[in-house]
């Protein structure tokens, strides 16, 4: 945990691999992360990465689907530094494939909880942070009426028609809201959706990360 006053403040929810963690490790750069996820060693190896390239992370090993841990994550922000300059949320549930047919009602409701009501509580959690000069950045990956996709494709698109929402209504107060489309990646989510793909002609995800990030600059 960082010591001194940053400059700016990083939150990014979904931080411990794929385009989440890269995302932070390029944002350590010129911010103080913070990063949210649940898995505490995905995490720990960020954090190295972090350090190793001069930059100070602070860990929060949460489930975002938890409100009120997700609260108390923002009040303590707030307590601490004030605000939040930007926030990144990767953070997705990829339900596996299957036939709409066939999805049980656990997959279908674990999709829309982190998918879609999760991301609707931490919207009004976060927006107080960001005040009306902060950006947030959310990642579209529309596989919206696709065989196969019912759980992931639309939970997903609910959450991006949310942060489009959001982002209409900010246009002349703020923050400043994205919705960003990313490149295919060889990340452990696509890796579920197509396994027989071959992986070396995808993105790497720093890479996409740095080209994401000049897209807001």
């Amino acid at each position: 945990m960082n010591d001194t006053s940053p400059s700016k403040i990083a939150l990014v929810t979904g931080a411990s691999r794929g385009l989440g963690a890269a995302l932070a490790l390029e944002l350590a750069a010129t911010h103080h992360v913070v990063a949210v996820a649940r898995t505490t060693g995905g995490l720990e190896e960020l954090d190295d990465r972090i350090k190793a390239a001069g930059g100070t992370a602070t860990l929060a090993p949460m489930d975002i689907t938890k409100a009120d841990a997700m609260a108390q994550l923002c009040r303590s922000i707030y307590d601490r530094w004030g605000r939040v300059d930007l926030w990144a949320h990767t953070a997705v549930h990829a339900a596996p494939l299957t036939p709409a047919g066939h999805l049980d009602e656990r997959t279908w409701l674990t999709s829309v909880e982190v998918n879609v009501s999760a991301t609707g509580r931490l919207i009004p959690f976060v927006t107080p942070l960001l005040g009306d000069s902060g950006t947030a950045l959310f990642f579209e990956d529309d596989h919206a009426g696709e065989k196969f996709f019912g759980a992931y494709g639309a939970t997903k698109a609910a959450q991006t028609a949310l942060a489009q929402s959001w982002q209409a209504e900010t246009v002349k107060t703020g923050p400043r809201v994205h919705v960003l489309t990313p490149n295919p990646m060889p990340t452990a989510v696509r890796a579920r959706f197509f396994p027989g793909e071959d992986r070396s002609t995808l993105t790497p995800p720093d890479a996409e990360a740095r080209r994401l990030l000049a897209q807001i600059d």
